[in-house]
């Protein structure tokens, strides 16, 4: 009598299963390719937002204007030439309605001198008032920045400074306010930095605005006391 000897085997259903499930990893991965790419993109767009938003906080720590900048006083209150009437000085005192005519702060005076809003643009060399970065015709290139964040030359950020209007009822208990932008000088500075990109990719092929604005308010005197 012969003996047996039974081998280990991989049965038919075991490869046909294995085969099966081969398959489906099979199917998938482009699926899965694709939301990792996707993933990816919508990482960078936000990178490229959080970049958008750094730069309109790093304007609003700015001057409001040119004439605000004067170690010799509190930055003034500036006079515009298309502002709403119900902003403007109060006849003789130096101040706008609601202000108290004891306090140095939010006055048109600085040294005895009341100054005017400048004309949107850059004044000499230096960075020092919000207009000083409109940069409304050339686009700023990350890529040709010490930033290097998102895709190569495709994504750029422009930053524009305008004017906008502050015409409206102030002594009116409900107020409807639409700003709309002008080139004459009024009490309202509007940022806008704007996020585009010409890359290929359908979640960076956007163009994103961010919105700010910074009024023209002067400045404050902190109170101060002296130890004894």
């Amino acid at each position: 009598m012969r003996n047996t000897i039974l081998r280990p085997a991989v049965a038919m259903i075991e490869l046909i299963f294995a085969i099966v499930i081969m398959g489906i990893v099979l199917m998938s991965a482009p699926m899965l390719i694709s939301t990792a790419s996707s993933s990816v993109s919508v990482a960078l767009q936000q990178e490229g937002i959080n970049e958008a938003a750094s730069r309109v906080n790093i304007i609003l720590t700015y001057p409001w204007d040119q004439n605000d900048i004067n170690d010799s006083c509190i930055p003034p209150v500036l006079h515009v030439t298309s502002g709403d009437s119900e902003l403007d000085e109060v006849s003789g005192t130096g101040r706008r309605i609601g202000v108290p005519l004891s306090t140095n702060s939010r006055t048109f005076k600085c040294a005895n001198t009341e100054l005017n809003a400048s004309a949107i643009g850059k004044e000499g060399t230096l960075i020092n008032d919000i207009d000083d970065f409109n940069q409304a015709v050339s686009l700023v290139n990350i890529e040709t920045a010490i930033y290097d964040y998102i895709e190569k030359n495709t994504v750029n950020i422009a930053t524009g400074i305008t004017y906008i209007s502050d015409s409206t009822n102030y002594n009116s208990s409900s107020t409807t306010y639409v700003p709309s932008a002008g080139s004459s000088t009024t009490n309202i500075k509007q940022i806008a930095v704007t996020l585009t990109s010409t890359s290929s990719t359908s979640e960076l092929s956007k163009t994103i605005t961010l919105n700010a604005f910074s009024c023209n308010i002067g400045g404050l005197e902190y109170a101060s006391r002296e130890m004894p």
